[in-house]
């Protein structure tokens, strides 16, 4: 019986290294199945998803399982089946995940897996409730308007008092020179 040795190719081990690299700069991953699309609807994807700053990249399941393995984040080999393509969003993962549930409804084909977003696995079905919920700059526009809101009722308020002065003066004006008449 011979002994095989397991050795790692240097080119396998560089683009291990090169995913890594790619999926240290991103805290947020969605999981696709990119079978049937064709090559000017993933072209079309990827420019939609460039739009938000995210990559969408087809990965080989071992390499990226193992790069998943190396940066310490959790398992998510059990969604590393079958052909695979993350989409690495680097900022606004809420955005990126409306995107790809639109495109969903337009090109059946692709599917979403599952996601890894801000250190925790998300299945199908919490990718979609999160791509649901408002994004971060409708978030912040959303508490600055109630932010704003008190502020602008206490500069009411503070306008109402001396307009009430000067209608209450302009009352009286109008009033003695009704009497006066």
């Amino acid at each position: 019986m011979a002994i095989v040795a397991k050795k790692i190719q240097d080119a396998k081990t560089a683009l291990i290294k090169e995913l890594c690299e790619a999926f240290a700069g991103s805290p947020d991953f969605i999981f696709t199945e990119y079978r049937g699309l064709t090559v000017a609807q993933i072209s079309e994807l990827r420019k939609q998803l460039r739009e938000k700053n995210a990559v969408y990249k087809v990965v080989k399941n071992n390499f990226a399982r193992l790069a998943f393995e190396e940066l310490n984040m959790p398992d998510v080999s059990a969604y590393l089946t079958g052909p695979t393509a993350l989409a690495i969003a680097p900022e606004d993962s809420n955005e990126v995940a409306k995107i790809l549930l639109s495109f969903v409804r337009e090109a059946p084909s692709l599917r979403i897996k599952a996601g890894l977003l801000a250190g925790a696995v998300y299945d199908k079905a919490k990718v979609e409730a999160f791509s649901k919920l408002p994004g971060r700059l409708e978030l912040i526009s959303m508490l600055m308007s109630v932010m704003n809101g008190s502020v602008r009722n206490l500069a009411a308020a503070l306008n109402d008092v001396p307009a009430r002065l000067v209608r209450t003066i302009n009352a009286v004006k109008e009033k003695k020179e009704a009497g006066a008449a």
